[in-house]
């Protein structure tokens, strides 16, 4: 299924495979692990497999779409694609042959601009070694906080039109981050019942590292309760800062 999107950064969503594990902190209240949990309840057909109960969850366990690998084909004008708002294509049973399958249909449609994230940029990085990512890709990784900062060293060196971060949910500071290759930054911080809080400091910090810099800053949420409950401002402003599009037509 590919959908609009209510994500601010992104304007639909393409997910050829479904379902995830938690591996770290920033996985603690997962949106999708809760919102597969519904879909199987509604009956979704692609949420009907159970993940192991340690890690996943009802209707989140692995699972690989070869039919959603057309859906971006019959996609005429140009969108911002989030690929896997409901998984990740890097998890380890994602086999490589469909990782190359999917960055087929990527190349096949040069009309559209692909955000793919992950929270395993060690095998990214490994995989990509045997691809040629096309020009309307961009590569990032998910780092919540320090403990996990060591992922942003994963992604260097890829080749990709665009690489970077998502520090989403944001639960501690990044002080001193290095975006030596990296082209674009996301800061937001965690919604829902369950939401840890984020500091005003974490924020400014890396936005500052990254007028420095000269990335794109773009700062999606608060958070809290709901996730416009806290709003979007940072010092009186909205930050919605973005690499430049390929702007590639599709012939």
């Amino acid at each position: 299924m590919a959908d609009q999107s209510a994500i601010e950064w992104t304007e639909a969503t393409w997910n050829p495979t479904t379902g995830c594990d938690r591996i770290s902190a920033g996985c603690d209240n997962c949106y999708a692990l809760a919102l597969a949990k519904r879909l199987k309840a509604m009956g979704s057909a692609k949420y009907q497999l159970d993940g192991d109960p340690r890690t996943s969850g009802p209707g989140f366990a692995l699972t690989v779409h070869p039919d959603s690998l057309q859906i971006p084909l019959r996609w005429r004008e140009p969108r911002l694609i989030f690929v896997n708002s409901m998984s990740d294509l890097f998890h380890a049973r994602v086999p490589r042959t469909f990782v190359a399958d999917v960055a087929d249909t990527m190349r096949r449609t040069p009309q559209h601009t692909y955000q793919v994230l992950t929270k395993r940029p060690k095998r990214m990085r490994l995989i990509s070694e045997g691809i040629d990512w096309p020009s309307n890709v961009w590569l990032g990784t998910s780092v919540e906080s320090a403990d996990e900062a060591a992922r942003i060293d994963e992604i260097r060196d890829i080749r990709a039109t665009v690489k970077f971060l998502s520090l989403e949910p944001l639960l501690g500071p990044l002080a001193n981050i290095d975006l030596t290759g990296i082209g674009w930054v996301i800061v937001g911080g965690e919604s829902g019942h369950r939401s840890r809080p984020i500091r005003e400091d974490w924020v400014r910090a890396i936005r500052d590292a990254c007028v420095a810099a000269g990335v794109p800053f773009f700062f999606k949420q608060w958070g809290g309760r709901t996730p416009k409950a806290g709003g979007r401002l940072l010092d009186g402003r909205t930050w919605d800062e973005m690499p430049r599009r390929s702007g590639v037509t599709a012939a």
